[in-house]
C-alpha cells in the first residue's frame, strides 16, 4: 500500500513547448493518460524557433531529418521547401504538429517557471510560475532547449546608447528596419554569419566586430527538389532508422578514410568536390581522423583557409578572416551562405577586436580600446548563450534538502546521461549535459530522449515506483567518460561555449557528450534493458496496470 497520502495535482509538468515539450506532452497524456501540463514563457509554440527570429535564422540540418519521425503521416504529408529549414517555416511545422495533435490545450502560454522544489515528505515536485500558480506534480521535465538563454557581454556604457540595441537570441517579432542605418554586429558565430550577409544587403552600412576568426562551408543552400523529395518520402524509414543510428543523428555516410593515408592532390580533390556540394558533407565525408587527430584536421583547416583567400578580394580583409588560434571543427562547425562574400561589398568593413576589444558603449555608438569611436544607429549583439545550464538557474530548482541545481553543478554539471541528476528525485532532462545534444541533429536527440522517459515512467507506474533517483556511482562513472571521450577530440582545443567559455566566471567543463549518437543510444538502451541500472526506485504505491 501507498505510504505517500498526498495526492499531486498533475502527474507532470513539463517547462517548454519547442519540439521537446511538444512530443513530451503526446507521449505522457496522450499515450499515457497522463495528467500533463506544460508551461511555456512565449505565447506561441516553438522554443528556439518562436525565440530566434533574426535574418538569416535557419537551421543547420538538412530539412527532411529536422523533423519529428514519430508519425508516418505528419512525415508524408509535410512539404519542406529549401534544403535547409529556414525559422518562418520551422515555426510554421511546429504550429501544424500542435494542431494536428491537439496540443495547445496541455500547454500555459506567456507563463515562466521560477521555481521548482522537491518535498520529500510527499515525494512531490512543487512547482511555481510567474503567474501565480502552485502545483504539485510526480514528475518535474524541463524541454528548455540547450542554446536558450542569450549572453549579452557586459560592456559599459550600454543603456547610454541613443539607437536601437538586439540580441539575436530575442528578436522583435515584428523584425527590424534596417534600411538607411548604419548598423554594428558584434559576433561571429552561428547566428552571426547567418545575419550578416543578410544585414548588409538591407542596411546603409554594416561594420562586424570579430573576436575569432570562424571557419564556415557554403550550406549551398537552394530550394527542394521535388524528385528527391519524393525519393526521400518513399524511404522514410529506412533513412530515419539511419540517423537514429548515425554519430550526429544526419544519414550522412561517414569517411573511415585518414587524411594522412592518401595523396596531397588526391585531398585536395576530395576537399574541393565536398566544399562545392556543401553543408556536412564536407565534415562527415571526408576523411575519419579530422575529429581526432590534429595533423589531420590541418590539412583541412589550410583547405579552408585558402578558400577565404580566395573568395575575399580585400587581402587584409582576408587575413582578418583566417582562423588560425583553434581547429575546425572544434567549435561548432557553421554553414553558411555568401558569408565570406559579404566582405567583398562595398558597405561593409570588418573590425578585429581581440586584441582591441570593445571598452565602452556610447551615446552615438562604440570606442575599442585602441581609441577609434564608431557611430551606429542599431546594435546586434551575436554573442551567443549561457548554454546547457542557463536557463537551468534561472529557475530556482531544488532537490532533497533544499540543495540548489545552481549549487550542485556549480563546478560544471554533473547529470547520468544526460537525463537526470543525483538528489534531484523524478526530474528528468530532455538533452540535458551530458548527452549528445547539441553535437546532433536536434530533432532525432529529442525523440530518443522523450521516448527513453516515456518508457522509463511507464515502467515505474506499472511497479508502482513514485520515485527514482539516480546512483552516485552512476553519476560519477557517466561524467568521466563523457570527459574522457571529450579529451579525444579538437573540441578541448577551443575556447568554445561547448566548455562556458563565453561565460565570465562559468566552470570550463565540456558538455556535451562526444561519443556519438548512436554509441549513446546503444548505452540508453542497454540500461533500460537492465532494468534501469544506475537509477535508485521506491515503491511507495500501488502499481497502475496497463489496458
Amino acid at each position: 500500500m501507498s505510504t505517500n497520502t498526498s495526492t499531486p495535482d498533475l502527474d507532470a509538468v513539463v517547462v517548454g513547448a519547442g519540439f521537446s515539450g511538444l512530443y513530451m506532452l503526446r507521449k505522457l497524456r496522450d499515450e499515457l493518460g497522463m495528467k500533463t501540463q506544460v508551461y511555456e514563457a512565449g505565447d506561441g509554440v516553438g522554443g528556439t524557433w518562436y525565440w530566434n527570429r533574426y535574418p538569416g535564422a535557419r537551421c543547420d540540418s538538412e530539412s527532411y531529418i529536422y523533423c519529428f519521425s514519430f508519425d508516418d503521416d505528419l512525415l508524408q504529408e509535410w512539404n519542406w521547401s529549401g534544403k535547409y529549414p529556414e525559422q518562418p517555416e520551422i515555426l510554421r511545422y511546429l504550429n501544424h504538429v500542435a494542431d494536428r495533435f491537439d496540443l495547445r490545450s496541455g500547454i500555459q502560454f506567456n507563463t515562466r517557471v521560477t521555481a521548482a522544489h522537491f518535498n520529500e515528505a510527499d515525494n512531490l515536485w512543487e512547482v511555481e510560475t510567474d503567474q501565480g500558480d502552485q502545483v504539485t506534480a510526480r514528475y518535474l521535465i524541463t524541454a528548455i532547449g540547450c542554446i536558450s538563454t542569450g549572453q549579452i557581454p557586459k560592456i559599459p556604457g550600454l543603456d547610454s546608447f541613443a539607437g536601437d540595441w538586439y540580441h539575436t537570441g530575442a528578436w522583435p517579432h515584428a523584425g527590424v528596419e534596417f534600411a538607411g542605418k548604419r548598423v554594428a554586429v558584434i559576433g561571429t558565430g552561428s547566428s552571426g554569419v547567418q545575419s550578416i550577409p543578410v544585414i548588409a544587403r538591407e542596411s546603409e552600412h554594416l561594420t562586424v566586430f570579430q573576436r575569432t576568426p570562424q571557419y564556415t562551408i557554403p550550406a549551398r543552400h537552394e530550394t527542394v527538389n521535388e524528385e528527391f523529395l519524393k525519393e526521400v518520402k518513399a524511404n522514410y524509414d529506412e533513412i530515419m532508422q539511419k540517423t537514429k543510428h548515425s554519430v550526429a543523428g544526419m544519414p550522412y555516410e561517414a569517411s573511415e578514410v585518414s587524411a594522412l593515408e592518401v595523396s596531397a592532390e588526391e585531398r585536395l580533390e576530395t576537399y574541393e568536390r565536398l566544399w562545392q556540394k556543401g553543408g556536412f558533407n564536407f565534415l562527415f565525408g571526408s576523411y575519419g581522423d579530422i575529429s581526432i587527430d590534429r595533423r589531420a584536421n590541418d590539412t583541412a583547416a589550410e583547405f579552408i583557409r585558402s578558400k577565404i583567400r580566395e573568395i575575399v578580394q580585400d587581402p587584409e580583409t582576408a587575413e582578418k578572416l583566417l582562423p588560425r588560434d583553434h581547429p575546425f571543427a572544434s567549435k561548432r562547425a557553421l554553414i553558411d551562405t555568401n558569408y565570406f562574400e559579404t566582405y567583398n561589398r562595398d558597405n561593409v568593413d570588418l573590425v578585429d577586436i581581440r586584441h582591441f576589444p570593445i571598452e565602452e558603449i556610447t551615446p552615438t555608438g562604440l570606442r575599442t580600446a585602441d581609441g577609434a569611436e564608431y557611430e551606429f544607429d542599431i546594435i546586434v549583439f551575436a554573442t551567443g548563450y549561457d548554454a546547457m545550464t542557463g536557463t537551468f538557474f534561472k529557475m530556482d530548482i531544488r532537490g532533497r534538502d533544499g540543495l540548489e541545481l545552481k549549487e550542485k553543478w556549480s563546478e560544471g554539471p554533473k547529470t547520468y546521461l544526460g537525463l537526470a541528476t543525483v538528489d534531484f528525485p523524478n526530474m528528468f532532462m530532455i538533452t540535458g549535459p551530458g548527452s549528445p545534444s547539441v553535437l546532433s541533429n536536434m530533432p532525432v536527440s529529442i525523440e530518443q530522449h522523450v521516448e527513453w522517459i516515456a518508457d522509463f515512467v511507464e515502467y515505474q507506474r506499472e511497479r508502482g515506483i513514485d520515485v527514482v533517483d539516480v546512483e552516485q556511482q552512476a553519476e560519477d562513472d557517466w561524467v568521466q567518460h563523457v570527459n574522457e571521450i571529450a579529451d579525444q577530440t579538437m573540441y578541448m582545443l577551443a575556447d568554445s561555449w561547448y566548455l562556458g567559455a563565453n561565460i565570465p566566471g562559468k566552470p570550463r567543463v565540456f558538455m556535451p557528450y562526444a561519443g556519438g549518437v548512436n554509441v549513446y543510444r546503444d548505452r540508453c538502451d542497454q540500461i533500460a534493458a537492465d532494468g534501469y541500472e544506475g537509477f535508485v526506485m521506491s515503491e511507495t504505491s500501488e502499481p497502475v496496470l496497463a489496458d
